[in-house]
């Protein structure tokens, strides 16, 4: 059946094996994907939605790096948020949500229509070892599909348990079985693997709630959109959300269920997403509090099944169903399925290169949930990653490594290979320490070029940014050198209750107030003479005014990150003996050995590692 050889085998098609199965063939290797079952391509498992805090920046980054979830959201979306506008732009998120069959519908269309990619249909069973590279995958039916390289994204579906109550039953997912086989292959290779959880709530008839009893929750009233191209168009209409809470009577209800709850009766010990807990968990951890919220999301624009979100739970199905409809609105509450509980194997992160590749076999690259790492936007990142880096890999070329400052990825693959993680990895802001640089806006002047230069961005995407760029620059540059007259600002300044000019002043600098935005500079005439002429779009103009506001901010995150990459650019070899290095602590030795940094800064950044074995090695290496 396959006689010739891929350059490339994706196993699994979830959101990181789309992404790694579109960029390894969109930049010309020769791929297949195999996964157990072709109709569940992309499939959303948890809420139907993408973005969100710093997992919107994810998305974006994404799309300027040649991906495609960024295109596959906007064509699918029901309707879109901007989080966080009232915080500075640095924490500014998109978020969406999406019509879940469509937004699988789409993932396919699109890899059905990028060329060098095959399909297969069956469970990966096994990896081909020859020489301590892989050479291909085993298959259930004992076929042997040989390549020169293997992306592993298995997800929840490694040895994956699901739990409701006291029932267990092996699966993947809701409906479809687990995958066996490879977890202990691996381990006679020498890796380590762990367990995690996570959980999804019910699925509910929309028909059965009274929404009149909640609260609404639309999207923007001028909504947004994910990709920077130009084949997509913000939404014209939106679907609502809403929002309810749960009570004391629910909390109740739910601790009734306690001792047959999986997570507190033993059956499950492995760890689960500290952000995103289950129902149970929230009330037992929260005990103070007498209501939580839920939000009521529905899956599409044609289906009337409801997602419950804040409701994750393995609790029993009947005490689901009775606390549930004791959540105002939800009275009359009919189930499509109850929420449940997933085990799963994953592999802790540390045993890859920073390429997503792993140490103890070449060739072979981990992505997604396999890592530890929880979110479609995680995943789909790692998946553009290791796919990006497997074509360079069988092409004898450098690994695309992301620097922390120039992408919220760089900062994820960073914090997983360097600090590992022993429960599900969730991006957010915090993480970042350069998240000025790294904003939602810019991720396209970013990005889009680094790409281009790989071979996934398009000629016509590079132009576009350096037009965007161009324009902006232009724009600052208008503020900073023109003036305006005390008798023109100070009317517009009294209404906005700012201290108003006794004498000519640079428009940058009343612009850089807090309190004056773009329609009230825009009332001196020399600017709206300007804009007049330019006819900007939405991007420059936003890309002005936080380049404007933030200027300050900007600068001094470019000057640290400036030191980050001094010690970024003092590489160590592979083959580095730390043991000879006399003056390191015996825990900085041991730490070392074991994740092999690249450069000086990843070393920085190793729990274990003290400034002061920073310094011995600087030292050592003759800085």
């Amino acid at each position: 059946m396959f006689k010739s050889e891929y350059d490339v085998i994706v196993v699994g098609a979830g959101h990181a094996g789309s992404e790694a199965a579109a960029s390894a063939a969109n930049m010309g290797s020769k791929t297949l994907l195999v996964t157990m079952n072709l109709q569940n391509i992309a499939q959303m498992s948890c809420n139907p939605a993408m973005g969100g805090i710093a997992k919107g920046q994810i998305v974006r980054e994404i799309d300027a790096l040649g991906g495609y979830s960024g295109i596959v959201t906007d064509d699918s979306a029901i309707q879109f948020k901007m989080l966080n506008m009232s915080k500075g732009p640095a924490m500014w998120s998109p978020r969406a949500q999406s019509d879940r069959m469509r937004f699988a519908e789409c993932w396919r269309g699109m890899l059905e229509q990028t060329k060098n990619l095959d399909f297969y249909q069956e469970m990966v069973s096994g990896l081909l070892i020859s020489k301590g590279s892989v050479v291909g995958i085993k298959t259930s039916l004992g076929l042997e599909i040989k390549s020169k390289s293997v992306v592993l994204t298995n997800g929840t579906f490694l040895n994956g348990l699901i739990h409701i109550g006291e029932k267990q039953f092996g699966g993947g997912r809701a409906g479809e079985k687990a995958s066996t086989g490879i977890t202990e292959e691996l381990i006679d290779y020498g890796f380590v693997s762990g367990r995690m959880k996570t959980g999804t709530p019910p699925r509910v008839d929309g028909r059965s709630l009274d929404y009149s009893l909640m609260s609404s929750q639309p999207g923007d009233s001028n909504p947004g959109k994910f990709s920077y191209s130009q084949r997509t168009s913000p939404l014209t209409k939106q679907l609502d959300c809403h929002m309810t809470y749960t009570s004391p009577e629910v909390h109740s209800l739910l601790r009734e269920g306690f001792d047959r709850s999986p997570m507190f009766n033993g059956s499950i010990s492995s760890v689960g997403p500290r952000y995103c807990p289950s129902i149970e968990d929230k009330i037992n951890r929260f005990s103070e509090k007498d209501r939580h919220q839920i939000f009521v999301e529905p899956e599409g624009w044609n289906t009337v099944e409801v997602y419950v979100n804040g409701f994750s739970t393995s609790l029993p199905e009947d005490i689901q169903f009775r606390a549930l409809s004791s959540v105002k609105g939800f009275e009359k509450v009919k189930f499509f399925r109850p929420g449940y509980a997933i085990e799963y194997d994953y592999f802790p992160p540390t045993q890859l290169k920073n390429s997503l590749e792993t140490k103890p076999i070449s060739g072979l690259f981990f992505a997604g949930q396999i890592n530890g790492t929880t979110g479609y936007e995680e995943a789909a990142a790692q998946g553009l990653m290791a796919g990006i880096n497997a074509h360079l890999s069988i092409n004898n070329k450098e690994a695309f490594v992301l620097k922390r400052n120039e992408a919220y990825i760089g900062v994820l693959i960073d914090d997983l290979i360097t600090k590992g993680t022993e429960e599900p990895y969730r991006m957010f802001t915090s993480r970042a320490e350069y998240r000025t640089l790294l904003r939602q806006d810019n991720a396209d002047l970013r990005l889009t070029e680094i790409s281009h230069s790989l071979g996934l961005a398009s000629q016509e995407s590079v132009g576009r940014v350096e037009k965007k760029r161009a324009q902006t620059n232009s724009f600052v540059s208008f503020f900073k050198k023109t003036s305006v007259k005390p008798e023109e600002i100070n009317p517009v300044l009294k209404q906005k209750n700012s201290s108003e000019i006794k004498q000519s002043v640079k428009l940058f600098k009343l612009f850089s107030r807090p309190n004056i935005g773009l329609e009230d500079i825009s009332k001196v005439q020399s600017v709206k003479d300007y804009l007049d002429h330019n006819h900007f779009n939405s991007g420059v103009l936003e890309q002005t005014v936080v380049q404007v506001k933030y200027s300050g901010y900007i600068e001094k995150e470019k000057i640290n990150a400036e030191k980050l990459n001094n010690l970024e650019n003092i590489k160590i070899p592979t083959n580095f003996i730390y043991k000879k290095v006399h003056s390191l602590s015996s825990e900085a030795i041991q730490k070392l050995e074991k994740i092999k940094p690249t450069s000086l800064s990843q070393a920085s950044r190793i729990s274990g590692v003290s400034p002061n074995d920073i310094s011995v090695l600087m030292v050592y290496m003759g800085r």
